[in-house]
């Protein structure tokens, strides 16, 4: 009885939920993602607290910080998956809480650590990146994202099926056809949840390769949570506590000598304390 009540709630909710609504046309000056004093609350708690920085187009911003500073919460505002509490989100200077969502998403990518497979074929889970894209073009971007090497090895090739959520494929082949569906669908916006963050040191440079053919060019935003991938990024913002601490080029922020500099620091630290910690028990 319990369960079932619980599930009414649930149902109860999502229908009680507004449905988010907005013009079906969207023709943005180019895809800088300006984020204007920007809060957002959820049950009644603020996650954000007026957040301002610009993300430009040609470049790669970095949102780096803490657990719990606001990170993915940006990076879902940005893509109008939540709307805002206060201020304003805007895209190439167009208002996206204006704008209708699914109309919005066509210009985006999304490339997240949890990537989400159908029980389907290879060439099916790519082809879900464009809608009638053809074989030639499912196959072109596969290679691009580096799958063809493993994809060649399975029983069926392309037409094998990979089971509930990739079950059959590991978590570096599922990553490449995450982003072999990304580059697929070529949108000018990516939003990139680090998705080598969890990979070993041959597939994560395999999965890097792959990106850069992704990011060239467009307006990415990338969630951050190894400061070593984050080198060559043109901009960091720092998040703490739901608010900007610093915004700044890698080297900007090094210099400053502030948390990003802290958290590049402990992240060096760690890795050398594991590495003696590895080196001691070789020797005994």
């Amino acid at each position: 009885m319990f369960v079932l009540q619980v599930s009414a709630d649930r149902i109860r909710e999502i229908y009680d939920t507004p449905a988010a609504e907005g013009a079906e046309i969207f023709r943005p000056n180019g895809h800088d993602i300006e984020f204007e004093h920007v809060s957002f609350s959820y049950d009644e708690k603020e996650v954000l607290h007026d957040v301002s920085f610009t993300a430009r187009e040609g470049e790669v911003t970095a949102l780096v910080g803490p657990s719990s500073s606001g990170k993915s919460t940006c990076a879902r505002l940005a893509a109008r998956l939540w709307d805002v509490s206060g201020g304003t989100v805007r895209v190439g200077g167009v208002d996206i809480s204006t704008v209708d969502p699914e109309v919005l998403l066509t210009d985006y990518s999304m490339v997240f650590q949890d990537v989400v497979l159908f029980d389907d074929t290879v060439m099916e889970n790519i082809r879900l990146g464009k809608h009638g894209a053809t074989d030639q073009e499912v196959l072109a971007a596969a290679k691009a994202a580096n799958c063809d090497e493993f994809v060649r090895k399975l029983p069926k090739g392309y037409d094998t099926p990979i089971g509930e959520n990739g079950a059959r494929l590991s978590g570096g082949e599922r990553q490449r056809i995450s982003i072999a569906r990304a580059l697929l669908k070529d949108a000018p916006i990516v939003l990139l949840d680090e998705a080598t963050a969890s990979l070993d040191v041959e597939n994560e440079t395999k999965v890097q390769g792959a990106l850069s053919r992704l990011l060239a060019n467009k307006t990415v935003l990338v969630i951050a949570h190894r400061m070593r991938t984050v080198e060559a990024a043109d901009k960091i913002v720092v998040l703490a506590d739901g608010q900007v601490a610093e915004t700044g080029t890698p080297a900007e922020l090094m210099a400053q000598g502030g948390l990003y500099r802290r958290m590049v620091e402990l992240q060096q630290q760690s890795t050398q304390w594991s590495l003696g910690c590895s080196t001691l028990l070789a020797r005994e």
